[in-house]
């Protein structure tokens, strides 16, 4: 994936086609397809973990960059893959930004953190951190269906997905290449307008037959930096709520810290640098029913 001349973001997956050349496919395979390379990367992963949410803003990227230093703090050999292919911040948020895969004859290395996560992004291949992705449908199946295929992932007990905002063509491409994903972990925060998008979510895994691991609370009041008391500065419960009402697992909240953002900013996972917190102690526990998925 280097430049593309047509539109300057990153060569298109093989056989994908430009979006701004007019070398484009009609439609994305309507089942995971049989290629014997892809198989045998994916069965190398035991469990695969999608996490989404109706609406952006919420957290999610930090959620799932958080949950998924938990799991490799806990032991467990973890991936994480970066799909929000129009605003890729998990290179960002784990201090990868000048990072680039190794490529070697097989494929693509994951870039390598001293937790033992291995990680990638499209935001690693871009040539400018500003470049913009102009990708339609069939484009982002390629190119997902190619980072879970010529990556060298290894064996995972874990990969974490990180997707974009919404129930769109990341998601369903996923969905499509991976069935027997474990299912998702949906993000929301606690006001209404939030989990009024998000619930969508829901909907959109029971369509498409993903389990639905559970829903996570995010920015559930703020830690006081001075007293350290919570205070609820929007308000706590809706993501819960909307959980009950959705007959799915909630699996805890995570309330504002003021270092969650510095840390983020800083390119430092929280629960890596930050472990007797409150809100480290929070990520620890929603990530426990994921540690007894079968």
């Amino acid at each position: 994936m280097g430049s593309c001349s047509s539109c300057g973001s990153g060569n298109p997956p093989e056989g994908a086609g430009c979006p701004m050349s007019g070398n484009q496919p009609n439609a994305a395979p309507q089942n995971p397809p049989a290629d014997e390379k892809f198989k045998k990367s994916m069965e190398r992963i035991a469990h695969k973990i999608l996490v989404l949410s109706g609406k952006g803003g919420v957290g999610k990227s930090t959620v799932a960059v958080n949950l998924a230093v938990a799991l490799a703090l806990e032991g467990k050999r973890v991936g994480l893959l970066d799909v929000d292919f129009h605003g890729p911040s998990i290179p960002k948020l784990l201090g990868l930004e000048d990072s680039k895969p190794e490529v070697v004859e097989e494929g693509m290395l994951p870039v390598a953190m001293a937790s033992g996560l291995k990680v990638m992004s499209l935001g690693f291949l871009l040539n400018r951190k500003d470049d913009a992705v102009i990708w339609r449908g069939p484009m982002k199946y390629g190119a997902i269906k190619q980072l879970l295929t010529d990556v060298l992932w290894g064996d995972l007990d874990y990969l974490v997905i990180d997707f974009p905002p919404g129930t769109g063509d990341e998601p369903l491409s996923v969905a499509q290449l991976l069935p027997d994903a474990d299912g998702a972990v949906v993000v929301t925060t606690p006001q209404d307008v939030s989990t009024i998008d998000v619930s969508k979510s829901v909907t959109f895994c029971r369509n498409l037959k993903i389990p639905v691991l559970g829903v996570v609370e995010n920015m559930s009041g703020l830690i006081c930096p001075h007293c350290s008391k919570l205070i609820e500065l929007f308000k706590q419960g809706g993501g819960e709520e909307m959980a009950k009402r959705m007959e799915v697992p909630f699996l805890g909240r995570i309330p504002i810290d003021p270092q969650i953002v510095q840390s983020s900013d800083d390119g430092q996972p929280f629960v890596f640098f930050h472990q007797d917190t409150e809100a480290a102690s929070a990520f620890r526990r929603i990530v426990q029913p994921l540690l007894s998925l079968g």
